[in-house]
């Protein structure tokens, strides 16, 4: 490898409102030697996510370090494995690690994991949020045959493959929240969807009630407030709510998402409400990657994501995704 310099995304402010290109800059750096036990991986694809803008604050209720100031972001990428002085890990590995936002990745041997890249027919697939879809859908809602499904936050990349994922699991109504009608229409001509409730278009609860006169059984809320409010009004008795995401303080840069909740309402209505984080689910990533796999060749799964070329770009994809002006998964092609 000759390359003597590469470039990496560095956070140069803390935010004060909304997500700008000033709060980065495009630093070029040398590429690193790797020593014994780690392994240089020139990057290919890196996502991006909502969990970044929080990452981007002194502090969060994240269990995640924030990201610090002068240094590059971080984030899952994928990457071919150019130099690796000794170890299991081989030149042309193609492996999945967590340090985005940069060409190249000098990281340790141990933490990096390989990709078969039969698995999966689009080595950006690996980057979906399927297996957080997944985990919220099965364990956490715990949708069953003949369900009536809400999932909040339908358009990004965790709820355009959580509505595909209840479809599958045999929910007869599915039913998305989103904030425009152009994503309402994608979602129900493309993705699984029957409805959807659309933010600004009147209060959330009122056309929950229109579009579910029988009231919901599963819930996977992603954003919080105003949403997860309103399912909660409309749920049946018995009925499993999951709470995966809090979009509505991520994307507003508050730290909490409070939101009252009549505890007696819960108790005699028998329902569940529980916290479904994927850190506590790792064992559904082989599962989740071999159904993602099949279903992408046989066209029982579609990949909606948007992706962008370039590092330079990084920053604008994280601004878009704030901005709600992406569909599905964000992807940086490096």
């Amino acid at each position: 490898m000759t390359q003597r310099t590469a470039r990496e995304v560095h956070l140069t402010a803390r935010p004060e409102g909304p997500v700008t290109d000033a709060l980065f800059a495009v630093v070029e750096v040398p590429v690193p030697e790797p020593a014994p036990g780690q392994v240089l991986v020139r990057n290919t694809l890196m996502s991006v996510a909502a969990v970044m803008r929080t990452l981007m604050d002194e502090s969060s209720v994240v269990p995640i370090p924030p990201f610090a100031l002068g240094e590059p972001l971080n984030g899952p990428a994928i990457g071919e494995v150019v130099a690796a002085p000794g170890g299991e890990v081989a030149v042309g590995d193609l492996v999945q690690h967590r340090l985005g936002w940069r060409e190249y990745a000098l990281v340790d041997a141990a933490a990096v994991q390989r990709i078969d890249p039969a698995v999966l027919p689009d080595p950006a697939a690996h980057l979906s949020q399927g297996p957080t879809a997944w985990m919220g859908v099965v364990r956490g809602a715990e949708v069953r045959p003949g369900d009536t499904v809400f999932i909040t936050g339908a358009a990004g990349g965790v709820g355009s493959l959580a509505g595909q994922i209840a479809r599958q699991q045999g929910a007869a109504r599915v039913i998305g929240s989103t904030g425009s009608q152009a994503k309402a229409d994608c979602l129900v001509d493309n993705l699984g969807y029957d409805a959807v409730v659309i933010r600004g278009a009147g209060p959330i609860e009122e056309q929950l009630r229109r579009l579910a006169p029988d009231g919901v059984d599963a819930v996977f809320d992603n954003v919080g407030g105003e949403q997860l409010r309103a399912a909660f009004a409309v749920a049946n008795r018995g009925a499993r709510i999951a709470v995966v995401g809090a979009l509505a303080a991520q994307m507003g840069g508050h730290g909490t998402a409070p939101l009252e909740i009549d505890t007696f309402s819960l108790l005699g209505r028998g329902i569940t409400l529980r916290g479904a984080a994927l850190h506590d689910h790792l064992d559904l990533i082989p599962e989740w990657n071999a159904r993602f796999g099949e279903g992408l060749r046989d066209g029982t799964f579609t990949f909606p994501h948007t992706r962008l070329h370039g590092i330079e770009q990084a920053p604008a994809a994280l601004r878009g995704l704030t901005e709600g002006r992406h569909m599905g998964a964000v992807i940086v092609e490096l």
